[in-house]
């Protein structure tokens, strides 16, 4: 049976609402009233789920949305295609704000945001953050090298973080010291010129040493143009590419189930420049977008560049490698060890509220790879030298309706499709549904997209979703998810289902906004004789009251729970955190407190927490213990910021924590982490 017993949801309802923890709630409520700073990385969290947590998307997304931040987008020079890159717009929405900016041109306050209908109140709130109302559209001459060197902006930012414990690999394992930094560059100008170079290196890396001759682990190196005649965008270096949905290439994120909701699946073509401190996720070379004309336009890319893969006795590749550590000679032997080349076209018409793409994508690497086939889920795991992907797809939109959808084959014929439908019923209420079907025997190697598994391969499912706002201060949203996987998967050795529901509900009322969500998630795994899957059922509550008594200072209180049931062992999992934030003229400060009290490791708890810039933190705890930090942030006039934080987990329940080489033998961790950013 996928559904779990109705009584699970009243043991955590017994959880949340335990007597203790209401005492716990009404003393940090009158201590300390609560909410939630009115920050965008704020507003973002809170679509983000555990999933997303542990597959690096929340990062990702942050990490990009930082760029427009110091970079905005002017709003008398926009396009469509730059208004897109914003993933929490939908189709609907960029095709009105379009047409109010052409019909009132110029802009000349974010004020007349309030104009444009489908904008609603919170969508408003966050777009304000990444977007001005600069000066007007000049002619689309190439800058003279006078004003590049006048009118250019200069950004260097420096991180580093120290840690005051010492780790097992620490002592014996690790080849560098144990501190994280890294140093960025970028320079821009206007939304035509962007060049950089970021230089990462992760604690226990060695710098200047080994493979690593040159200094830091990583660089990434790059140079955007746009705007030069019919060359639309060129990158050089670096960079990232995304056609359709990402069925044969998406090398930028892929959102979660609930912000896919909130863009209504939107069908995005995009080049941008990799100036991440991300190792992986990316191509190196150059790609470039022509427009042949009004309504036709071309892109092509080609990359090469050596990536990391555990290597067979044969020296065929067995498991390509993306965590980008470089750590112990083991991981060090295994770095830039194999290389491999892509390249890919996609040409595209589009008229007003059409288009549709041809698209093609071909990776070779110089070894072949070679995976196990020791269990059947691996049966159909891709394996050789060449691989070959061509899709079409194709979007359609207007003030009510928006539909897109991509469909791909394989080199072997194997088929993957997605198709999305939203629907606008009225101001206050929109639907979507999605609809995907994964061949067993699809694969492609830079293919990400919506899904429940691992990959896009083996999978059919639907997904339906509702956003509603009965009023300003109400907005309620949901899904519900169901997936089918034919083949057997990890941990699964036959055909399998899983489910996935979440309702939100988000109230605002002058200077209080309150949160409530509930999320139910089912999958299924052997039991431990391999005789039957069973049921695993997760449901997570979340609740938070957010109190900003002035434009200074804010405060947020927040309480999750979970329980976890395994064919009939449960496990349950409490968490309460609470923030405060000041911040005046040239000084924010920003402290927060968290205890958790979890049963083990699959009833964990996700945590947001503020950090500097470029530092997203969004860590799990499990056991018993608290975590606190506390974050200062001065601007010295408009060039230099300076940040510091200080962050302390202590468990109650252990001696050590981790294991291996990550092994700390004390119940106590404390980091530092100071960063700093001159613009010019």
């Amino acid at each position: 049976m996928l559904f779990p017993d109705n009584t699970l949801i009243l043991r955590l309802a017994m959880i949340v609402f335990d007597m203790r923890l209401v005492l716990l709630y009404l003393l940090l409520l009158f201590a300390h009233p609560a909410i939630a700073q009115s920050d965008w990385q704020e507003a973002l969290r809170e679509w983000l789920t555990a999933e997303d947590m542990e597959e690096s998307y929340g990062e990702e997304l942050m990490e990009q949305l930082e760029e427009r931040v110091i970079s905005p987008i002017n709003l008398n020079q926009t396009s469509q295609e730059e208004l897109e890159a914003l993933p929490f717009l939908t189709a609907q929405q960029v095709e009105e704000l379009i047409a109010y900016i052409d019909h009132y041109y110029p802009i000349r306050s974010l004020s007349e945001l309030q104009m444009v209908k489908v904008l609603d109140y919170h969508t408003r709130q966050l777009l304000i953050h990444f977007v001005v109302a600069g000066e007007e559209r000049k002619k689309s001459i190439w800058p003279t090298l006078e004003e590049l060197m006048k009118y250019g902006k200069h950004h260097f930012t420096a991180t580093g973080k120290i840690p005051f414990y010492e780790r097992e690999g620490d002592r014996n394992g690790y080849l560098g010291y144990h501190y994280r930094h890294d140093i960025r560059y970028q320079y821009t100008f206007s939304n035509r010129v962007k060049a950089g170079i970021t230089a990462a290196q992760d604690a226990g890396e060695p710098f200047f040493s080994n493979k690593n001759s040159m200094g830091y682990d990583q660089y990434n190196y790059y140079v955007q143009l746009r705007d030069i005649g019919r060359l639309e965008e060129l990158n050089i270096g670096h960079y990232r590419v995304k056609m359709g949905l990402g069925l044969i290439l998406n090398t930028s994120l892929q959102l979660g189930k609930l912000t896919s909701l909130q863009t209504m699946g939107r069908s995005l073509h995009t080049l941008t420049a990799h100036s991440s401190r991300s190792a992986s996720n990316h191509l190196q070379g150059m790609a470039a977008t022509v427009r042949l004309s009004k309504h036709w336009r071309v892109t092509a890319f080609v990359s090469h560049q050596a990536i990391d893969a555990t290597l067979n006795d044969n020296g065929s590749a067995r498991t390509l490698l993306y965590s980008g550590y470089h750590r112990t000679m083991t991981e060090m032997e295994k770095k830039h060890n194999t290389l491999e080349t892509d390249a890919g076209s996609s040409i595209g018409w589009q008229q007003n509220t059409w288009h549709i793409h041809v698209n093609a994508v071909y990776t070779h690497y110089d070894r072949p790879l070679q995976p196990q086939h020791n269990a059947s889920y691996r049966t159909y795991v891709a394996q050789g030298n060449d691989f070959m992907n061509g899709s079409v797809d194709y979007s359609w939109n207007n003030h009510q309706w928006a539909v897109s959808g991509e469909t791909a084959l394989n080199q072997r014929g194997a088929l993957a499709t997605i198709h999305t439908v939203s629907c606008r019923l009225t101001d206050q209420l929109s639907l979507m549904a999605l609809y995907r079907y994964y061949d067993k025997r699809y694969t492609a190697q830079r293919a990400n997209s919506f899904r429940e598994g691992s990959s896009i391969q083996n999978e059919h499912g639907i997904y339906m979703g509702a956003t509603w706002q009965p009023s300003r201060s109400w907005l309620i949203q949901g899904y519900a998810d169901y997936a089918h996987f034919s083949w057997p998967r990890y941990l699964v050795s036959t055909a399998s289902d899983a489910f996935d529901a979440l309702l939100s509900a988000r109230y605002n009322r002058k200077q209080w906004t309150w949160n409530l969500r509930y999320r139910l998630h089912i999958k299924q795994h052997d039991n431990d004789t391999k005789q039957m899957i069973v049921n695993e059922t997760s449901h997570r509550l979340r609740m938070s009251a957010n109190w900003q008594p002035s434009p200074i200072l804010s405060f947020l209180m927040q309480g999750d729970g979970v329980v976890v049931n395994d064919a009939g062992n449960n496990s349950r999992g409490i968490m309460v955190c609470q923030q405060a934030r000041w911040q005046h003229r040239w000084l924010k400060v920003t402290g927060q407190l968290a205890w958790f009290h979890s049963d083990d490791y699959d009833s964990r708890l996700y945590q947001y927490e503020p950090s500097t810039q470029y530092d997203f933190s969004f860590p799990a705890y499990y056991g018993h213990g608290i975590r606190y930090a506390l974050m200062a942030q001065v601007n010295m006039g408009t060039h230099l910021m300076l940040a510091t934080k200080v962050g302390v987990t202590n468990y109650f329940d252990r001696n050590t924590i981790s294991t291996g080489l990550q092994q700390v033998n004390q119940s106590s961790m404390t980091d530092l982490l100071f960063h700093l950013t001159l613009t010019l």
